[in-house]
């Protein structure tokens, strides 16, 4: 089990590796291709379009795929994206290689984490996902500087070569450790797409939406937050990028554990705190130490959503729960996206660079009452139920999130 949650958070270090580097070396990358940075920056668009698209796509052709043949084929198209991304001569081509790279990001996740959570006793589910999911805020701490550093050293398509061979590794990890899961007699892709017309389910993603837009309204403008208002220098901003990803490796960490006793305070007190953060931020940021202080913070609390929101889906989604939970991940984008468009508007509008941090605490309102409504409306229902088994079938159906409903 521990080797397959390992084998499992190689995946996801690949995949934050991959999705974040790139934007660190934005400038060496419009200078290979000659374009500008600006149109450089679309790759990152290309990136996070794949993951909204392949999310729900993939796991529907794949609804009748075992889990561990699947978990292969979607790594092997990550290596093949991270690879043709690095061969890629000009601007088209590498869009359409970063987009073929995005494919596989969501369902990889979503496979994953339902993989992970049937590795474990029923009471554990959450702590095995959380687990999985170390691999992607480690990779903001070693993955994304090391990448950036790597491509600034030898060229940017060295660190897309760097991202497929740690592809290759996960492959080979996934192929040796992670146990044969058969998917049972509830597969299908009509199974999950009646999971998917689940009203928690969907309250579930809007609530991932929302809310994390907020996390992301920060995130988008950090550097020239820090540059602008608290007066870091450039040189600085990697050090604080690195110090975000530590509290979001904190947060990880107890999130499982906290998940598997109580799903929904755990949701409900992740968004509530990472709210107030933003409000502190929106005045700590004029000086130093509150604001690295208060960023961390942010890291942690946006990083302790995550989970809850993970499993939620599952639960829900109850024996056809892979398109839910690769939908999160759509859904992540999709808040990454909304987040710095809102965030820039406020910037734009001459509120001031910490402006989005007051965006990103309205918006984080607005995804604690999507969360209370849903909570609101699962009182009285079933409890919260999430297949562990392989097999699903009713008699190892386990209430593990009792404290969801």
């Amino acid at each position: 089990m521990p080797l397959a949650l390992l084998a499992l958070a190689v995946v996801a270090f690949g995949i934050g590796t991959t999705e974040f580097a790139t934007m660190g070396l934005l400038p060496q990358i419009a200078d290979g291709i000659d374009v500008s940075v600006p149109q450089a920056g679309n790759i990152v668009s290309a990136y996070a379009l794949g993951v909204v698209v392949g999310a729900p796509v993939l796991t529907g052709i794949g609804a009748r795929i075992p889990h561990k043949r699947l978990l292969l084929l979607l790594s092997g198209l990550f290596v093949i994206g991270n690879v043709a991304s690095a061969l890629a001569p000009n601007f088209g081509l590498l869009f359409a290689a970063r987009f073929l790279a995005g494919l596989p990001h969501g369902a990889l996740f979503g496979v994953g984490a339902v993989v992970a959570s049937r590795l474990v006793a029923p009471d554990r589910a959450a702590r095995a996902v959380s687990k999985m999911f170390l691999g992607l805020t480690v990779a903001n701490i070693v993955g994304v500087p090391a990448g950036t550093a790597l491509g600034q050293q030898f060229g940017w398509r060295s660190a897309y070569v760097a991202v497929a061979v740690i592809g290759l590794v996960a492959l080979a990890a996934l192929a040796v450790f992670v146990p044969h899961q058969p998917r049972g007699d509830q597969s299908g892709i009509r199974h999950e797409l009646r999971a998917m017309g689940n009203k928690q389910v969907v309250i579930g993603l809007a609530t991932a939406v929302v809310g994390f837009g907020g996390f992301f309204a920060v995130y988008s403008y950090l550097v020239p937050m820090l540059t602008n208002v608290t007066g870091l220098s450039d040189s600085s901003t990697t050090l604080v990028l690195a110090l975000y990803g530590v509290g979001m490796t904190l947060g990880t960490l107890v999130a499982g554990p906290l998940t598997d006793r109580a799903l929904r305070p755990t949701l409900y007190a992740g968004i509530a705190l990472l709210t107030s953060a933003l409000v502190v931020f929106y005045f700590a940021v004029h000086s130093t130490v509150p604001a690295l202080i208060t960023i961390t913070f942010i890291g942690a609390m946006g990083a302790l959503i995550t989970t809850p929101v993970q499993m939620l889906l599952m639960a829900k989604a109850k024996d056809a729960p892979t398109m839910a939970a690769a939908s999160n991940h759509s859904a992540f984008n999709l808040a990454n996206a909304g987040g710095a468009w809102l965030g820039g508007l406020a910037i734009s509008a001459g509120w001031g660079w910490n402006s989005p941090a007051l965006v990103g605490a309205a918006l984080g309102v607005a995804g604690l009452g999507l969360a209370v409504m849903g909570g609101v409306m699962d009182r009285g229902g079933r409890r919260s139920e999430v297949i562990t088994s392989s097999e699903a079938q009713p008699e190892q159906v386990t209430a593990a999130q009792s404290q969801s409903g």
